[in-house]
């Protein structure tokens, strides 16, 4: 007797076979693809969804070598062509920047956490994604209003000072000092307030759950009504991972909802969540966001300001204490600038500090914490580098290979901050004028925190070479091996004795 599993089997490949033809069908008449590696239709696909974003990375360096700097992989049900050139990605994002501006639609396990794509990041390139981005960088992230939460940034950096040298172990494991004091300061940015080290510990969680587990997820993604079916245990994992978000981060919400009122002209500051309460779409009948996209949308803003950052920060430090050399003439110039009397370096001296801006953005163009950008969807065929790329194809870009390219930036793997000093000091990070590098990415789809996160990466390695001096642990010559979570982290992160400087 035939096995019934075997025919249901059968019957799934013969259904995603026919699929894939018929995509294959339409996609017929642009035979100028970027080339790419032989695959096996359905097979293939599956194979590429399931490997992490480090994996990727390393098979596509080797493909590089073979195909050039523009590839086209078979990843989940679409094709996805990944640049490693600079001069592509400036020819893309800026050269041709409204065609390189749009989203693709997200997983089915991605829309749950992204609103159905209400949020700056996966928004599409059109009128939703314009209000949102417009109200972030007109309120939160004016110059004026980041310049009222310098007494906060002082706040968090005796927070991060008592964490560091109060610790009782020989040697400190600095990057959970670091991802509490940015939660510390996001959270208050974010909610106009300083809340509790409970609350604060909970945010913390539920947003670092979300973030490492939706990876696991990604088989779900694949035909997702036949996904809900046969993979219902993880779908019911999901929902819990959106309610234990929404559980932590409505009440905060609900408690600036009954108190914006009371706050109107009061000098109070005010923060991210505030402007999302005011803030109507008129694309959709002038309605107001609901609580589940303005959780999407805070979330949205914690993520980015405090893993991002505190990667970042832990990157530029443990190259500090590998090369003590640099620390010390990093402390050098910030005594010039800060007297010993001084309670830290102050946001207004960061501009005089040359050497410290090039540490910062050695560390980044080193070791970007994104080593590809968020993917990009085309909103019209083109052509690029003599390729086909049709319409709602997806690009990503390999921002670690640009900032890596030896014919760019000589001995590239090695940390040398003289990069940035004498001609590099007028170095635009914003690739508006040429790709170099791209830790925030570059056009249109740029980082809009870009300003936020340099000025909080200065300020707070400024004030932390001030005050200590970092070496290593004996017999550590700082592992600076990669493991991809959120973010590109240190596989074994930095342990180093910290010691307060003599005044």
């Amino acid at each position: 007797m035939e096995n019934p599993l075997s025919s249901f089997v059968t019957l799934i490949l013969v259904c995603f076979s026919l699929y894939y033809l018929l995509i294959s069908y339409k996609k017929r008449k642009h035979t100028n693809l970027p080339p790419g590696p032989p695959s096996i239709p359905i097979f293939t696909n599956i194979i590429w969804l399931c490997k992490s974003f480090s994996e990727i990375q390393a098979i596509l360096r080797t493909f590089k070598s073979k195909y050039g700097p523009i590839v086209t992989v078979p990843i989940g049900h679409r094709k996805v062509i990944f640049i490693s050139s600079h001069d592509l990605a400036h020819k893309a994002l800026i050269q041709s920047g409204s065609i390189f501006a749009d989203r693709p639609p997200v997983p089915e396990s991605t829309k749950l956490f992204s609103s159905n794509q209400h949020n700056i990041s996966s928004a599409g390139y059109g009128p939703l994604w314009r209000l949102l981005r417009r109200n972030l960088t007109a309120q939160i992230l004016h110059p004026s209003r980041v310049k009222s939460y310098s007494p906060a940034r002082k706040w968090v950096l005796e927070i991060l000072k008592q964490g560091v040298s109060n610790s009782r172990l020989e040697a400190v494991k600095v990057m959970d000092h670091f991802q509490y004091a940015m939660f510390c300061l996001l959270v208050l940015m974010c909610f106009g307030e300083r809340v509790d080290e409970k609350t604060i510990r909970e945010i913390e969680k539920v947003q670092r759950d979300s973030l490492l587990n939706l990876r696991r997820f990604n088989i779900l993604n694949f035909l997702p009504r036949l996904g809900k079916i046969l993979f219902r245990k993880r779908w019911i994992q999901l929902y819990e991972l959106r309610r234990n978000q929404e559980s932590v981060l409505v009440p905060l919400v609900r408690y600036r909802r009954d108190k914006l009122e009371e706050m109107i002209g009061d000098d109070v500051i005010v923060g991210y969540v505030d402007s999302l309460l005011s803030l109507t779409l008129p694309e959709e009948g002038d309605r107001k966001l609901t609580e589940g996209e303005i959780v999407t949308l805070c979330s949205e803003f914690l993520n980015a300001g405090t893993d991002t950052t505190s990667t970042a920060l832990q990157w530029i430090m443990a190259n500090l204490v590998k090369h003590p050399e640099i620390q010390s003439k990093l402390f050098e110039e910030i005594k010039v600038v800060g007297s010993d009397t001084d309670d830290e370096i102050k946001e207004e001296d960061l501009h005089k500090l040359t050497y410290l801006k090039a540490v910062v953005l050695e560390g980044l163009r080193r070791h970007p914490p994104g080593h590809f950008v968020l993917p990009h969807a085309v909103a019209e065929d083109t052509q690029l580098d003599g390729y086909d790329v049709p319409k709602n194809a997806v690009v990503n870009f390999m921002v670690a290979e640009i900032g890596w390219d030896p014919k760019v930036w000589e001995d590239p793997m090695e940390f040398k901050p003289e990069r940035f000093l004498g001609e590099g000091e007028n170095f635009d990070v914003t690739g508006s004028r040429e790709v170099k590098m791209m830790p925030f990415g570059v056009g249109r789809r740029i980082c809009p925190g870009l300003t936020l996160a340099m000025l909080h990466l200065e300020y707070f390695v400024a004030n932390l070479v001030k005050d200590f001096e970092w070496t290593a642990v004996t017999g550590d010559d700082i592992d600076l091996s990669e493991k991809q979570e959120f973010t590109m982290v240190m596989k074994n992160p930095l342990h180093a004795h910290i010691t307060p400087r003599i005044k």
